[in-house]
């Protein structure tokens, strides 16, 4: 679908009052309001420290926002000692008790400031403002407005450090502009980790210079038989700086021992009778395996994982290690042993799916819980011995899965999964037994067997994404599905300004078309 647009610039102003500060998606830790309100007007300026040029590339973002709905200038000028009015955006290092990425904003009839100790925490803090203005500031044609703010004060941080989304970029090739525009949408709720599953058996979809046929060969395909892609290094980093200017940490998978067969149809000698298969385009798992026994395999992952760590500033490589079904017990577990420590060997710390828990996880690893039960045992005491988890349990977070059985789009392995269940469980408990401290956070992963373009990944990702989001950032205490679905209704009219073929779940109260 296409956009809906809120007006033109000849068009009456609107004369509804502002939402609330609390009307926003991810429920915000704190909020006092106050009454009054500040309204963005030709006169606004945008002041930033000019000392921090993160600080400068928030505000420059904010302003490339703003302009083209609103019309005006917002000029971006060095914030000054006495300064009052407009938007403020300002770094403290009293805001300690903010951390990293939490921020306070403050609205008065005279302006807006947005003080936290980070530009991580000034770029939320943009986030929520952005949600307080109508939908139509997402346009990119002039609007009528006004752009009016409920004053007061919201204070806020985030409940887990780790709120990711997963893109399966293997199954289904999606260009850089796809995951560009994906980055986006992510950043407007929160979420600050981009997993990208970069290999599958359908698809091997990063340029690796030592083993060139891995990208050239097992990248030239997907499920269907389409013409598949890769990225070269070039565009790789091109997607973690974009997705870094966003505040997202770009999280890259290589999926192993299974889900290999790209790679082993690349490069016969990873196979165990040195013949390499057919490419494959269908969606069966758990078929492929490296050969657990050959050194070439390990000199293969070594190579393959120096060059993605070179590529790679944030501090995660995803090792895979799910659905290994052709792999014995026995050689899973000597495989993660030996593959584990070449992660470490770069300076990166493993994530891997929760598999791992049944080999031996190194100090500092990362399980990411992908179950449907919340009983694995193994992963239980994994996490009681010093595992941290994220959790994307299949039944809640997997957006792949079918809201209903007459979705079009989407599987059910899984069962079928609407908002309300996307939104009801919560990260600290639903593994029975396992320590809430083991929790780093919460992740979303889209798996593509059945989505290719950027109307499926909207449709399948929104409103669940956003409810994923919440149980991320916000305090426990303030998770009410009845008062999540109102304020998830008031996001639909944002959405369609943003040309987001969202679902239209009747479980949540959309707002009538205008």
């Amino acid at each position: 679908m296409v956009g809906v647009t809120a007006g033109t610039a000849s068009a009456a102003p609107r004369d509804t009052a502002p939402p609330p500060l609390s009307q926003v998606v991810p429920a915000p830790a704190a909020v006092h309001e106050s009454g009054g309100s500040y309204t963005i007007g030709g006169y606004t300026v945008i002041r930033v420290p000019e000392g921090s040029p993160e600080a400068v590339r928030v505000g420059r973002y904010l302003a490339g926002l703003l302009r083209p709905s609103t019309g005006y200038a917002l000029p971006v000028r060095p914030l000054t000692a006495g300064d009052e009015g407009g938007i403020v955006l300002a770094l403290s290092g009293h805001g300690t008790a903010l951390g990293d990425e939490g921020y306070r904003l403050d609205v008065t009839n005279h302006g807006v400031a947005i003080t936290a100790k980070q530009p991580s925490g000034l770029f939320h803090g943009v986030q929520t403002l952005r949600q307080l203005l109508p939908a139509a500031v997402e346009e990119r044609t002039r609007q009528p407005g006004p752009w009016t703010v409920s004053g007061g004060t919201v204070t806020d941080t985030p409940r887990y450090s780790y709120r990711g989304a997963m893109l399966d970029v293997s199954r289904h090739f999606f260009t850089v502009a796809q995951v560009e525009r994906y980055v986006d949408q992510l950043a407007l709720y929160k979420i600050n980790y981009l997993h990208l599953h970069l290999s599958d058996d359908q698809g091997w979809r990063i340029a690796i210079s030592s083993w060139p046929r891995l990208a050239a060969y097992g990248g030239s395909t997907e499920v269907g038989g389409g013409p598949g892609g890769y990225y070269t290094k070039a565009q790789y980093e091109q997607i973690v700086h974009y997705a870094a200017s966003r505040y997202l940490t770009v999280v890259p998978e290589i999926d192993m021992p299974a889900h290999t067969n790209a790679a082993l149809a690349s490069y016969a000698p990873l196979n165990c009778n040195g013949a390499a298969p057919p490419l494959y385009t269908g969606t069966n798992v758990g078929f492929s395996s490296l050969c657990v026994q050959k050194a070439v395999t390990y000199r293969f992952i070594d190579d393959v994982l120096r060059e993605l760590a070179a590529l790679t500033p944030g501090p995660y490589l995803h090792i895979g290690g799910d659905e290994a079904h052709s792999t014995s017990a026995a050689d899973y577990t000597a495989f993660m042993d030996r593959v584990q420590p070449i992660v470490a060997k770069y300076r990166k710390t493993v994530l891997a799916w929760h598999e791992i828990a049944n080999a031996h996880p190194i100090a500092g690893a990362v399980a990411q819980y992908w179950g449907t039960a919340g009983t694995e045992q193994s992963v239980v005491a994994a996490a009681k011995a010093g595992t941290r988890l994220v959790m994307s349990p299949a039944n809640h977070t997997y957006l792949d899965m079918k809201y209903n059985p007459s979705t079009k789009l989407g599987l059910s392995w899984a069962g079928y999964t609407e908002v309300k269940d996307a939104y009801s469980w919560d990260p600290a408990t639903f593994l029975r037994g396992a320590p809430a401290s083991a929790v780093l956070g919460v992740e979303a992963p889209l798996w593509s067997e059945t989505i290719s373009t950027n109307d499926h990944i909207g449709y399948m990702a929104f409103p669940r994404l956003p409810a994923i989001a919440e149980l991320g950032w916000s305090p426990a205490a303030l998770h009410d599905w009845d008062a999540f679905k109102v304020r998830l209704a008031a996001q639909g009219p944002r959405w369609d300004a943003l040309g987001i073929d969202y679902y239209r779940s009747p479980q949540v109260p959309w707002p009538a078309a205008g």
